[in-house]
């Protein structure tokens, strides 16, 4: 039987701390969902087909397959044939919150697990918002996420300032 994970996450934009994620995953689990979540109560740089795309482009691998819902993870994973929920942990800051959505999630569907993994240490400060933040003031984010992801960064703030 398959070992089938869905990781789940804004991915707005990806970055080289989901990368790690992700590679790492890889090497437990048969196949990785990457799951892009749809929050319509959140503003996102990036559309939900723009982020889909970019993971796409940055994560070449046939054994992942990317997709996006707007409904209850559990929900997801359990119809997707999966039964592990894949959470990256860059602080202790991060656990608290996490450790409360792997309960509610354990509450709703005892047959599916949390797992989470320590990003590497060269990520820990690295987020979504961090890097868009730094990028809309005009600061480099090279190195950080992944070159068509700096890309489009740099194209989207450049015309931001016309």
């Amino acid at each position: 039987m398959k070992k089938i994970a869905v990781y789940p996450g804004s991915f707005d934009p990806i970055t080289y701390g989901h990368v790690d994620i992700i590679t790492r995953g890889l090497r437990m689990f048969d196949e990785l969902i990457i799951l892009v979540a749809y929050n319509p109560n959140k503003a996102s740089l990036f559309s939900v087909q723009e982020r889909m795309d970019l993971v796409r482009a940055v994560i070449r691998d046939e054994h992942v397959r990317v997709d996006c819902s707007s409904g209850l993870l559990v929900d997801y994973v359990k119809n997707m044939g999966a039964n592990v929920i894949l959470r990256g942990l860059r602080a202790v800051s991060d656990f608290e919150y996490e450790f409360q959505m792997a309960l509610i999630n354990r509450r709703l569907n005892r047959d599916i697990e949390t797992v989470f993994l320590m990003t590497g240490y060269q990520w820990f400060y690295t987020s979504s918002n961090l890097i868009k933040e730094a990028a809309s003031l005009g600061g480099s984010v090279k190195g950080l996420v992944p070159d068509i992801v700096n890309d489009r960064l740099e194209q989207i703030f450049a015309k931001a300032k016309e």
